[in-house]
């Protein structure tokens, strides 16, 4: 057992290798507890994809102590909220309540980390319920299923080309035997971590975690996954077929995470381009040309692998969407031509600023801030986060334009609407190059 403290945050890592990170903060009038674990859609095997978030959703399925939707219900009587949430790199559970409350958390979480019952009727159910939000966010979705289908396409080899949610012929097959081996090799204490923020007290807290988690025997180390990504030599590009009122089109490059350095121009880049009324991508598609209804850029740095950066539209009825994808282009050109003038890079760096420091007013945001960066590497990468940014210059978001944004290294998504009556959503792949 070792434990530091860093400013406000506490550090402790208890014999079984659970880490426990404390952010103490006498102002919050509430406590967040979270618990995060490497256990996200990443470190599923092939044909068992959607396994961590059915898992998500058997965890509060009850144990051996607390029935069904037992946890829920006591933490709502205790006055506070729940939740969770499954992403590609982890699966995190956080209630917040009174500081007073906060050992209910420790309890319960304590418990369904290793006391899962996992009824095989239960299963089943939980499994038809994921098999049914399925269909409503990607099925009849069709922007959700063009995104699909582009993660799909651009990541040959890696498993970011799954989608959390599932194949939804690899949900028809699962079943608990599946569940309960994911469960007992990822949900042990040395795959764990728990972020507290709140005005607790920290030796209290910590005596309730060493006593309730601290008997939990640790599990067999998990090798850290090993697996590269093949260079991609040319545009890919599908087609999906969907009943729909307008096309879509996305495109997406490869682009590296927050621990390479050019991420901070890229997170500047994707604010120059797409954040708010008055940055490029709104002034030029939106109401200077007024081709499109809806269109913008994006990129999220915090993963734990290198992922996408992207920009997309929806045209307005009667245009192209060739025109619209050609005119997002048209603006990452510009960028690559004549660097943006030091105005426009300092208001970016100004709101990126201004959002990540708003968000730390929250506790929840605070706890949540933390353990992102944790899980990508280290929670302290969070304090060289601003410092990476302020340091960007025009220069260097031309640079990362330029090496980054090129057709060579896009997957580009279209989505081509059905008329009703012809709603069965059909793939193609096709290397047709943009008009421009």
């Amino acid at each position: 057992m070792k434990n530091r403290r860093n400013g406000p945050v506490y550090e402790e890592i208890l014999s079984n290798g659970l880490k426990v990170f404390i952010i103490e903060d006498r102002n919050a009038p509430l406590a967040m507890f979270e618990i995060w674990y490497n256990a996200g859609s990443i470190y599923e095997q092939r044909g068992k994809t959607g396994l961590s978030h059915l898992l998500e959703h058997m965890m509060f399925k009850g144990t051996q102590k607390h029935g069904p939707s037992s946890f829920s219900k006591i933490i709502k009587r205790a006055g506070g909220i729940d939740n969770a949430g499954t992403s590609k790199d982890y699966a995190y559970y956080f209630q917040k309540l009174a500081p007073d409350r906060l050992h209910l958390s420790i309890e319960l979480e304590a418990d369904r980390m290793s006391n899962l019952i996992m009824d095989p009727d239960e299963v089943l159910s939980e499994r038809d319920v994921v098999m049914e939000e399925r269909r409503m966010r990607y099925e009849d979705d069709p922007q959700n299923l063009v995104y699909e289908e582009v993660m799909s396409a651009a990541f040959k080899n890696h498993p970011y080309r799954r989608p959390v949610i599932g194949w939804m012929e690899d949900l028809q097959t699962m079943n608990r035997e599946d569940l309960w081996n994911y469960y007992r090799t990822r949900y042990v204490p040395n795959n764990a971590f728990i972020v507290i923020a709140g005005n607790v007290n920290v030796e209290a807290v910590m005596a309730k975690i060493r006593e309730e988690f601290g008997k939990i025997p640790r599990g067999a180390d998990i090798p850290s996954l090993m697996i590269g990504e093949p260079e991609q030599r040319g545009e890919r590009r599908i087609f999906v077929k969907k009943e729909a009122e307008l096309p879509y089109v996305f495109s997406a490059y490869k682009a590296p995470n927050i621990l390479d350095e050019d991420s901070y121009a890229l997170d500047i880049l994707s604010s120059i381009l797409s954040d708010g009324k008055s940055t490029r991508i709104y002034k030029s598609l939106i109401d200077e040309k007024q081709i499109a209804l809806s269109a913008g850029a994006g990129y999220s740095s915090i993963q734990k692998y290198p992922h996408l950066f992207y920009v997309y539209g929806k045209p307005l009825p009667g245009r192209e969407i060739g025109e619209v994808e050609n005119a997002l282009y048209d603006e990452i050109e510009k960028i690559k031509n004549q660097a943006p003038d030091t105005r426009e890079v300092q208001k970016a760096k100004n709101q990126v600023e201004a959002d990540f420091i708003m968000h730390q007013d929250s506790i929840y945001y605070q706890a949540m801030l933390l353990a992102m960066f944790e899980m990508v590497g280290d929670w302290r990468l969070k304090d060289a986060y601003l410092e990476g940014v302020r340091k960007v210059t025009p220069e260097d978001v031309q640079r990362v334009a330029r090496k980054y944004l090129i057709e060579e290294k896009r997957t580009v998504g279209i989505l081509v609407p059905l008329k009703k009556g012809n709603d069965k959503a059909q793939k193609g792949n096709a290397t047709s190059i943009p008009n421009h």
